[in-house]
């Protein structure tokens, strides 16, 4: 490239509190930034099985660090090293002679959590009734918090150990961006703040008790304004954080996915891999398997849809009661069989080409948090860009761009007799009307809704922090 808008190398480092395995906008940031000639790299989290320094074949270098709470105790390393020996011979002794797995693991993704709300990381916190109830959260919330602390903390101590000089620190969610910090004080670097959901609204920490997350909101607030940068995902996010921060309003950078031409006729990948009946449809429900996404309410809705298969694609705390729905008897079916399908997770680089092979994508995300009502999802723009119809909440995030791109149907998702007229109907329509949401859908993901639109404006302004074309 040439000419003033011609980018000039630079090194940036990107913080997530994860493995960075499953994380689409992190892939879509990192590839984009590669391919334009900048040294990369992803600071992460290791779990067994997972190389501690990875070269991504989109170009990036991912170095991941061991953490755990007890790391983040400010102990000594050997009174440290001691207190994870014993907690694991004590973990080994649980584990032994009740189902062969190791404690804390899971189905899929264990010792994995997501980036958005570190719900993997403690126990879920469910509302008590009765005398020493308020005692008895306010005691489990204090432990969930101290948790997260020490995982930070532990987290920031060994990615300062590894981190290369850089020029900007890019800090993913609220446990990313207390590392991002450190490494970027370190370092004398720019940073910015991806707050990719409004956190303390958002899953298990909405349910803490309110004093916590007063001390958690006022942490959150910190980091905030120590950002150069605030990023956020949509406008309704990014009026609620420039409120409650007192701060500019956040550059909002869509989820949206990268370009993608879907092959025609569509692959058959759903079909292939589960043995399905030829004449079945897919409905594909992709991401993180944990409450308020909709996932229960599609499981009762599906029997209500002829003809349909539900295909659960991706990992999370629920994983193995979804296992015994998909399971049970009165979900299956003569001809389909199992109307529950459950599937991995699939790196960033394969999720298209899977997303592209269903019927249908269902997102039917509860209105339970003030997140989750003015969510956009990825799975969203993931469907946009491969032309596959969506059925999604009728929620103020969501529901004005199925409007405005005409890409699906919007339905009351805590409904599941609403969820499955919605399905029916886009499955049952003509294949002119299919067509039509279709080249819809990919329209709107060739222009404001696709990756491509979108990391311009990322771009501009990790130019306007350094001084120099990105």
């Amino acid at each position: 490239m040439s000419g003033p808008s011609a980018p000039t190398p630079q090194r940036i480092a990107i913080v997530v509190p994860s493995t960075a395995e499953y994380d689409s906008r992190t892939y879509r940031i990192a590839s984009a930034l590669a391919a334009r000639g900048h040294a990369v790299t992803v600071l992460a989290r290791w779990a067994p099985g997972l190389p501690r320094d990875e070269v991504h074949t989109a170009g990036y270098r991912i170095l991941r660090v061991p953490v755990s709470a007890v790391d983040g105790l400010p102990l000594p390393r050997w009174a440290r090293e001691t207190i994870a020996g014993v907690r694991s011979r004590r973990t080994r002794v649980r584990s032994r002679g009740i189902d062969g797995t190791p404690a804390g693991a899971t189905a899929a993704g264990a010792g994995r959590p997501t980036v958005a709300s570190g719900d993997e990381t403690a126990a879920r916190i469910e509302p008590g009734r009765g005398p020493g109830a308020r005692a008895k959260r306010l005691a489990a919330g204090a432990r969930r918090l101290a948790a997260i602390g020490l995982t930070v903390r532990s987290q920031g101590r060994a990615t300062r150990a590894v981190a290369p000089d850089v020029d900007l620190v890019h800090g993913m969610a609220y446990m990313g961006i207390p590392v991002a910090l450190g490494v970027a004080r370190r370092h004398g670097a720019r940073i910015v703040y991806d707050a990719r959901d409004i956190y303390i609204d958002a899953a298990n920490l909405a349910r803490l008790p309110r004093p916590l997350r007063a001390v958690l909101a006022r942490a959150e607030r910190g980091w905030a304004r120590a950002a150069d940068r605030v990023v956020t995902v949509n406008r309704p996010y990014a009026e609620v954080m420039a409120e409650r921060w007192s701060l500019p309003l956040p550059l909002v950078v869509m989820n949206c996915a990268y370009r993608f031409d879907p092959p025609e006729p569509p692959e058959r990948r759903f079909h292939a891999r589960l043995g399905l009946a030829a004449d079945a449809s897919v409905v594909l429900y992709h991401g993180g398997f944990s409450r308020d996404r909709g996932i229960e309410q599609l499981v009762e809705a599906i029997p209500d849809v002829p003809g349909a298969v539900l295909v659960l694609l991706g990992y999370g705390s629920l994983q193995a009661e979804l296992e015994r729905a998909a399971a049970d008897p009165a979900l299956a079916d003569p001809h389909l069989g199992a109307r529950v399908r459950i599937l991995p997770a699939v790196p960033p680089t394969e999720l298209l080409w899977w997303v592209a092979s269903a019927d249908v994508v269902a997102m039917p995300i509860q209105p339970t948090t003030l997140n989750h009502r003015l969510t956009t999802p990825n799975k969203l723009f993931e469907a946009m860009a491969v032309g596959v119809p969506v059925v999604a909440s009728d929620l103020p995030g969501m529901a004005p761009i199925v409007a405005d791109t005409g890409c699906g149907l919007v339905v009351d998702p805590t409904v599941p007799a609403a969820i499955a007229a919605a399905l029916r109907s886009i499955l049952g329509a003509t294949v002119e009307e299919r067509d039509a949401y279709r080249m819809r859908a990919l329209a709107a993901a060739r222009g404001t809704y696709g990756w491509e639109h979108q990391v311009e404006l990322l771009l501009a302004e990790y130019g306007l922090l350094t001084g120099r074309p990105w």
